[in-house]
């Protein structure tokens, strides 16, 4: 599997959330992760997934460009969010 991303957004998103997108791309080594789609405002369907990374839960959107994964953003999960990581 393949991941990309935006530096720049890469770089607020570690500022704002403490999150690198590398960090984040082994949310996809977990086997109990979870997936919800959503879209965003310019219909370009984004999917959420929350899963356990190094002991920590975490929230990440991402889209799919062909085969590659574009990381969005990633923060930690809120604690309705691993809520339904739980109780799926």
């Amino acid at each position: 599997m393949e991941f990309e991303w935006d530096n720049a957004k890469e770089g607020a998103n570690r500022k704002k959330h403490g999150i690198d997108f590398q960090t984040a791309a082994k949310v996809f080594l977990d086997p109990f992760a979870i997936e919800f789609d959503d879209l965003d405002t310019t219909g370009e369907l984004r999917i959420n997934m929350i899963g356990l990374v190094d002991g920590r839960m975490l929230f990440v959107t991402y889209t799919m460009r062909g085969e590659t994964v574009r990381i969005i953003s990633a923060r930690g999960a809120e604690p309705h969010e691993k809520r339904k990581y739980h109780e799926t």
